[in-house]
């Protein structure tokens, strides 16, 4: 079958080209396929697989991000009053991430036994400050229907119950408090990414091309692209009409090469990360829950301290960290080169400021590089005191390239996930970090319809989107009804009771 906007046979033009197969490109790709079937489209992954870099499940940290448990989601203001609406936001997009797997599970196309397990969500303090401000969070949050189901405790004994682990050999006297969301989620998204492509692979309009990377691109009219393509030292020239540039960190360079107005905006800082990992039965038979601390001053969100129960490759393991370090890769396979390359006239001056006015980041990422295994086990031991340096050992986590944007006030540096988009809607790349992965969904849902690919019918188009994620719904008028309603379908599907 040839696309409809393709009516000939030429083997080198594609309505839609994909770089990256992660679980950005792959949700794109998931939602192409069963929204406009006849789409003729090439995904390509630098890779010999999918879902391996940022995507891979050591390098991100496998918390179906719902905001239950991540305290910089709600910071204070500067009148110490709490924000949540970012919380909100993230759990909305969460709930339309799970609502699309439970509707391609109902339909048999998906097993989600493959990716997700429930495991409840926990944040943990310490102090009566700490304390104070996790009340008022959770005041705050059950007053919304997202967070209604939320318990919050200071009770040694009762948080005792819900993670032995942070209060084995911790001082009963010491005040600590706790709140507890039980439907949480651990999500393998190399696993669910796999899925993804494995569904997608069975339409007969979809190539997947691996150990294919992208090497230059350029409008070539109104209408096109010519990209430049190297699989396995061999370069070859494809034209398209769209392109997504889902390559994690590589986005950023490849999004300059793009040329587009928009990219002149941006520049790239890479953080890296390093896991402590414990595999041994006794522990992890103990601890089944994620549970958030407050981040370091300084830090980056992304070194949130959480202590993990993760499922990967059918073994449960204990994660605890991530510790963050520099790096100039942008990618954890990829060239030193990476930053350095990025740096361009547009962005210098962006990226020089960003680096004055981020002292106490740069600080801790090299203080954070220069930890030995005793010093990380003692950061561990905040959080669960009875840690044994001999049951746990060091791995890398992924590579993450946070946002530098120019601004009125100069450079930004932004920890979140960022939409560009060409104007004429032919180009769109994702740029940034956390939460992505978990509102992958509702990011790619944005992403399809600015593109050139709904310009005609988009008001059919949008229509099916919502029958592919909330079948047989009826939208409520009534917010707090529909979100109830969708997750007690979500739940009745995943088998989830709480």
């Amino acid at each position: 079958m040839t696309s409809s906007k393709n009516p000939t046979n030429d083997n080198s033009y594609f309505d839609a080209v994909l770089v990256g197969a992660g679980i950005m490109s792959s949700t794109l790709a998931l939602l192409i396929s069963e929204v406009l079937p006849d789409i003729k489209f090439l995904i390509i992954e630098k890779l010999n697989a999918p879902g391996s870099e940022s995507t891979g499940a050591f390098n991100n940290a496998g918390t179906g991000h719902a905001a239950n448990c991540e305290l910089n989601y709600t910071p204070l203001d500067e009148k110490g009053n709490l924000k949540i609406d970012k919380a909100l936001s993230i759990n909305r997009s969460f709930e339309i991430s799970m609502s699309l797997w439970a509707s391609l599970y109902e339909a048999g196309k998906i097993d989600i036994k493959k990716f997700l397990k429930f495991v409840p969500h926990i944040s943990f303090v310490s102090g009566q400050d700490n304390i104070s401000f996790l009340k008022k969070r959770f005041q705050k949050m059950t007053e919304n229907p997202e967070f209604n189901n939320m318990e919050f405790s200071t009770s040694f004994d009762e948080i005792s119950s819900w993670a032995p682990l942070i209060t084995k050999d911790r001082n009963s006297s010491t005040p600590i408090a706790a709140t507890r969301i039980g439907r949480g989620t651990d999500i393998n998204f190399e696993a669910l990414t796999k899925e993804y492509l494995s569904l997608v692979s069975l339409n007969e309009n979809v190539e997947i091309r691996y150990k294919t990377e992208l090497v230059d691109l350029k409008k070539i009219d109104k209408k096109q692209w010519e990209l430049e393509i190297s699989s396995e030292g061999r370069k070859t020239s494809i034209r398209t009409g769209y392109v997504f540039l889902g390559a994690g960190g590589k986005t950023i360079n490849y999004l300059q090469k793009s040329k587009i107005p928009e990219a002149k905006s941006y520049g790239g800082f890479p953080v890296s990360g390093k896991w402590l990992i414990c595999e041994k039965k006794d522990l992890t038979e103990k601890h089944n829950s994620k549970v958030y601390g407050k981040a370091d001053i300084g830090s980056p969100p992304m070194s949130v301290p959480h202590l993990d129960t993760r499922w990967i490759d059918n073994k449960k393991l204990l994660l605890y960290g991530p510790f963050a370090g520099f790096t100039t890769k942008f990618l954890k396979q990829s060239s030193y080169f990476d930053l350095f390359s990025s740096i361009k006239k547009n962005n210098i001056f962006s990226m020089l400021d960003v680096g004055f006015k981020n002292n106490d980041l740069i600080n801790y990422l090299i203080s954070q590089s220069l930890k030995n295994h005793n010093s990380r086990v003692e950061n561990l031991k905040n959080m669960m005191p009875s840690a044994n340096p001999s049951d746990w050992y060091l791995k890398n986590a992924g590579q993450r390239v946070q946002i530098i944007k120019k601004t009125e006030d100069g450079g930004s540096l932004k920890f979140g996930t960022e939409i560009v988009n060409s104007t004429d809607g032919s180009l769109s790349a994702l740029l940034g970090a956390s939460p992505g992965a978990s509102t992958a969904v509702s990011i790619m849902v944005e992403v399809l319809e600015k593109s050139v690919l709904f310009l005609n019918d988009k008001h059919n188009l949008q229509k099916k989107i919502n029958d592919l994620i909330y079948p047989e719904l009826p939208v409520s008028k009534n917010y707090s009804t529909f979100i109830n309603d969708i997750k007690k379908r979500n739940n009745s599907i995943f088998g989830f009771h709480p």
